[in-house]
């Protein structure tokens, strides 16, 4: 989805520390760190750029200078997380204390700046296409309202520095964020996001699976070192502390965020944990050292399936520009892969609630995936949408049981079909083809004409 790459670039700049009441719950049951968790919770929002458009320069932070024991207690976190993970630097980074309001103010002039009303517009549309988004969604201003609701802090990958957010002093929860944040630093200088990695706006624009596949790497490894490193060096008084914050928080905004939204943004830390930790089962921080440097993962599957790495790989189709068979007056706007994940939120967490198959159901069709490419279209003149999904899924069981769940989807979202597996509903005509038995083509188009000929090209 279009959205769904601006999620993780937003991710980069402002993610949810998705740690909280899990790693709490862990501490307090005293395990083992082994196994993930599935159940919901309020998540803090902490800010942890790769790319931050406008921080404060490194003159603006050398004149705040910080309290001499909160540098102190930066100081032995960044010597704690360093002997933890193995990994060290060598020049120190800059540091900063910001209270909330300055940092909201961070975040208001720097969040989404070229993020232009058409661009917002049509990603909506594009949401809505795929029933992610209500019509008309306010996009933009949601998400300006989600980011500046809690806020702990940052890393800059661009000025290498870093920022914790905070009125109330440098507590157990300020210190647990920098733990986190640190490793972000720790992985940074040495494995370069951008340079070594290729984790960018730009790779992420042409690839969202892989960009989502890196980011659920780097959250999950700081995730796990976070909770390794308060297990080593957090007290009585820490834990007592970060129970109390856990206890009294409160998240409206998030609470009422769409559904696939809220778990879009837990992603990198449930399922990217997950993997990092059967990295670290396997073979130490070794194993997921490798994971930066040797054979990065490459799609959402791999996150949330770790024995599908790193040997099942995307098989992902090429699409042909269908732009002629639509007219003169259609353009291609966005092609990507949708990937397993989104293929279950698609499923199950659409903004209509009639809509949403069980999420076993959900799950259960998706997990078969094999690869994708996704086309959309749009009426220069109407601004109307027209969308070509091509799935390729791993066997004929899979392929079968997912076109079932798609025809079931398209029952409670369009109607149920009174021709084949064609839909329509007061905006959309909509198809479901096999063309082989692991293949099938799921189309969406605003008129029976435009849906034809797309159909008709596409068994071409």
């Amino acid at each position: 989805m279009s959205r769904k790459n601006l999620i993780l670039l937003i991710l980069i700049k402002l993610v949810l520390l998705a740690t909280g009441v899990f790693f709490l719950a862990k501490v307090i049951l005293n395990t083992t760190v082994t196994t993930m968790y599935q159940d919901d919770y309020p998540p803090t929002v902490t800010l942890e750029a790769a790319i931050v458009e406008q921080s404060p320069s490194e003159q603006e932070l050398e004149q705040h200078t910080l309290d001499p024991v909160v540098s102190s207690s930066m100081d032995t976190i960044e010597g704690q997380v360093s002997d933890l993970r193995g990994l060290s630097i060598e020049n120190t980074v800059p540091r900063k204390v910001l209270t909330v309001d300055e940092l909201r103010q961070i975040v208001t002039d720097d969040f989404l700046e070229e993020y232009e009303p058409e661009d917002e517009a049509r990603d909506v549309a594009i949401l809505n296409l795929f029933g992610l988004l209500p019509e008309g969604f306010d996009l933009k201003n949601f998400y300006m309202d989600l980011y500046t609701e809690q806020i702990a802090g940052f890393y800059d990958s661009e000025e290498k520095a870093m920022y914790v957010v905070s009125d109330t002093g440098f507590g157990a929860v300020e210190r647990m964020t920098y733990a986190h944040e640190f490793v972000h630093v720790l992985q940074d200088r040495q494995f370069q996001f951008e340079d070594q990695l290729d984790y960018s706006e730009e790779s992420c624009e042409e690839d969202s699976e892989r960009c989502i596949a890196i980011q659920a790497l780097i959250e999950g490894d700081a995730v796990l070192t976070e909770q390794l490193w308060f297990q080593t060096h957090g007290t009585q008084n820490d834990l007592q502390e970060i129970q109390e914050f856990y206890t009294s928080y409160q998240s409206p905004v998030y609470d009422s965020a769409p559904e696939y939204m809220k778990e879009d943004f837990n992603f990198p830390y449930l399922y990217g944990a997950s993997f990092v930790q059967a990295l670290y089962a396997e073979g130490g921080y070794e194993a997921v050292n490798a994971a930066f440097t040797d054979m990065n993962p490459l799609s959402s599957e791999q996150i949330m399936h770790p024995d599908a790495y790193p040997d099942d790989l995307p098989q992902n189709p090429t699409l042909p520009d269908l732009s002629a068979v639509l007219g003169e007056d259609w353009s291609l706007v966005e092609q990507n892969v949708i990937g397993e994940w989104y293929i279950y939120l698609i499923l199950a967490k659409g903004a209509d609630s009639k809509s949403r198959l069980y999420d076993s159901l959900a799950q259960d069709a998706a997990e078969g995936w094999g690869g994708d490419a996704y086309a959309v279209y749009e009426n220069n003149q109407t601004g109307e949408l027209a969308a070509v999904v091509s799935f390729v899924w791993d066997t004929p069981q899979d392929a079968e049981k997912a076109f079932e769940a798609f025809g079931s989807y398209s029952d409670l979202r369009f109607g149920p079909s009174d021709n084949g597996n064609l839909w329509q509903d007061a905006e959309h005509f909509s198809s479901l083809q096999a063309i082989d038995e692991t293949n099938f083509i799921w189309i969406m188009a605003p008129d029976e004409t435009n849906l034809t000929a797309l159909q008709d090209a596409m068994q071409e």
